[in-house]
């Protein structure tokens, strides 16, 4: 299921960032506490009516300028490019200028749904200057306040008409997997080389999201769906640069997707936005395989030591199995696919409830939780409660004293006991009926 996207775009000060800040909910924080997740405030998940939507705030277009900034141009026109929906945010108080113009010309071309936000409404001059920006051309235009909230929920509403039938589930049973990763580390490469191994039969075919291709990917008898990020639509070293925006169209490739193959530059090494993606596949309950790509060119280490780095780098995703390849020359690609079937295996695990509670109780016997004002956490029951990723939800007298340190060896426990490679796992904690 793919996650519309909403880009906001306008010229400087026009109160882009304070929009995007309502529409999120928060003032977003450069980090937030997800193990491996570094939240750029370029981009976040906002709900509105129990639509989810990714928003990105783009970069002033400010044409005034003596040296036009093509960086800022080139990443509004990338958002626009990823966006369904485009937020065109334009300063009622000013009123329409040349500015808006270029900005109108840009969006024009991309032949998105355009929704023009006339802000500052409050201020008198902006009620005078309201009908100028008839003049862009442009189908909606809704006139709000985003310091008093004037016309936000008429917003919303507008933008988010058509997420319903975006987000339809599709009934295709066929495991989706999808190939995420920086530009460059050889996403089209491992994909081509998938599609062209003996065993392998491919056809091509159009792709729930826009203009994206899936594959149709045969192995051993069995069909995957396989769901390319590769590269940007607009070629280009400039495009392929700005990572920011291949994070998003790597979000939307995982929220459609049952397992991730994360792909790792073996040459340039491990990067923070390596650990961005995998961390955000991991927070989506998506199963997770370390690709670790161009193996033919590292020359000054071994495979045991690169494995030794990724667990050491990556300490969220100890659980995620890694396969280390060449795309290009083809060596140790059979490795992979038995991997992804054994991911697929194991996020669709079902453990039967009397030996889940004998090794959850076993685990408790071990190690008591510590008390906590003379009160000590005790589990009751034990049930597996959801797959993809495996749910699991314990009954205890009061979650209040549930303590992630404690939680994390439940989890390990539950590794230790059960095939669990390549799948996050979800314990929840639920007091049992009539506790305080």
């Amino acid at each position: 299921m793919a996650v519309p996207v909403v880009a906001i775009v306008g010229k400087p000060n026009v109160g882009k960032s304070t929009l995007f800040n309502k529409i999120v909910g928060k003032k977003v924080a450069i980090i937030e506490d997800i193990p491996g997740v570094t939240r750029d405030r370029l981009y976040q998940e906002a709900t509105y009516n129990n639509k989810k939507f990714f928003l990105i705030d783009t970069g002033g277009i400010d044409v005034n300028e003596a040296t036009f900034n093509d960086e800022i141009k080139i990443q509004a026109e990338i958002a626009i490019e990823e966006a369904d929906v485009i937020l065109f945010v334009v300063d009622g108080k000013e009123g329409l200028t040349h500015n808006d113009i270029v900005v109108r010309d840009i969006l024009r071309k991309s032949q998105k749904r355009v929704v023009v936000a006339i802000n500052k409404i409050d201020v008198k001059e902006a009620k005078n200057n309201l009908y100028d920006f008839y003049e862009l051309g442009f189908d909606t235009y809704i006139p709000i306040s985003s310091i008093h909230n004037t016309g936000y929920i008429e917003l919303l509403d507008c933008i988010t008409m058509d997420f319903d039938k975006m987000q339809e589930s599709s009934d295709d049973n066929r495991l989706k997997f999808s190939i995420i990763g920086r530009p460059n580390v050889g996403k089209s490469s491992l994909m081509n080389a998938l599609l062209n191994e003996e065993r392998v039969v491919v056809s091509n075919v159009a792709g729930t999201t826009r203009d994206s291709i899936d594959s149709i990917l045969k192995y051993n008898k069995e069909e995957y769906i396989l769901i390319d990020t590769a590269g940007m639509r607009k070629k280009g070293k400039i495009f392929e640069s700005i990572e920011k925006y291949s994070l998003i169209r790597s979000m939307r490739a995982i929220d459609r997707s049952d397992i991730c193959l994360v792909v790792i530059d073996a040459a340039e090494g491990i990067t923070e936005h390596d650990k961005h993606i995998a961390g955000y596949a991991i927070e989506r309950g998506k199963g997770i395989i370390f690709v670790v790509n161009k193996w033919d060119i590292v020359k000054d280490t071994t495979i045991q030591d690169f494995k030794k780095l990724m667990r050491s780098e990556f300490q969220f995703a100890t659980y995620a199995p890694i396969v280390i390849l060449s795309a290009l020359t083809k060596k140790r690609i059979h490795t992979l696919m038995p991997e992804v079937i054994k991911v697929a295996e194991n996020i669709k695990k079902e453990i039967k409830t009397n030996i889940l509670n004998d090794v959850i109780l076993d685990a408790y016997q071990l190690n008591l939780p510590p008390s906590y004002k003379g009160k000590r956490l005790k589990i009751y029951f034990s049930s597996q409660t959801g797959i993809k990723p495996p749910k699991f939800t314990l009954r205890v007298n009061n979650k209040g004293l549930v303590h992630f340190s404690y939680e994390r060896y439940l989890e390990n426990k539950l590794r230790e006991n059960f095939d669990l490679e390549g799948t996050p796992i979800i314990i929840q904690f639920k007091n049992r009926s009539g506790d305080e």
